[in-house]
């Protein structure tokens, strides 16, 4: 079921939350890393799975019966914060970032590492799908209407190596409830994947404005 709702926070307290849930995350994302990474020996392995354990536990005295959802301010700003690709709360999420020109293009600088991983060193297919539904998504609904995904085509140009990424996107034209948007992942070296989608305004949100606002 979706689940839209009204968070009454202002900017200022918005900002706040953003500092204090995205370093904790970022840890968490760090915690991931190393666990991939690790080398330590048996018992210190144990040692830390008795911590992480513990600090797990002290985490679920509070908190949430199902997802985060998306919450939305009263200045219109949304708070996907358990977004698969880009959740300020989720450290399974790439550490994507997406700035957008307000003409309806979006790009991001994204460092993908170990965790992102699927041929030795390359990044997992899937991932580069999730980051361009993401964006092309995004793309096509900013501060404009709510688009879901429709259809969306992949294609791999070369393997995309793990490391410093750019992904981007722009509204190739609108057509009544249907968005197209194209886009691409780029290393040093160009682009490694091309996208192109189809983002439609769903029937429940023809008559009800904007749902999600600007997408933080």
């Amino acid at each position: 079921m979706l689940h839209f709702a009204h968070e009454d926070v202002d900017d200022a307290e918005l900002e706040r939350l953003r500092g204090l849930y995205g370093s904790f995350t970022d840890a968490v994302r760090d915690l991931v890393d190393a666990t991939i990474r690790t080398e330590v020996d048996e018992d210190t392995l144990h040692a830390v799975q008795a911590e992480i354990e513990a600090a797990t536990a002290r985490l679920r005295t509070k908190q949430l019966d199902g997802p985060y959802g998306v919450r939305v301010t009263p200045t219109g700003k949304s708070m996907a914060w358990g977004n698969a690709a880009v959740g300020l709360r989720n450290a399974a999420a790439p550490p994507m970032v997406i700035n957008h020109d307000g003409k309806g293009s979006s790009w991001a600088e994204v460092d993908l590492g170990a965790a992102y991983e699927g041929p030795p060193g390359l990044v997992h297919g899937g991932v580069a799908a999730l980051l361009l539904d993401h964006i092309l998504g995004e793309t096509g609904s900013f501060g404009r209407r709510t688009n879901l995904t429709g259809t969306i085509e992949i294609k791999f140009l070369r393997a995309t190596p793990l490391g410093p990424l750019r992904v981007e996107a722009r509204i190739d034209r609108d057509e009544q409830y249907k968005t197209f948007v194209v886009g691409s992942i780029s290393d040093a070296e160009g682009v490694t994947v091309q996208a192109r989608g189809v983002f439609i305004v769903p029937k429940w949100a023809r008559d009800q404005g904007d749902l999600w606002g600007s997408q933080q």
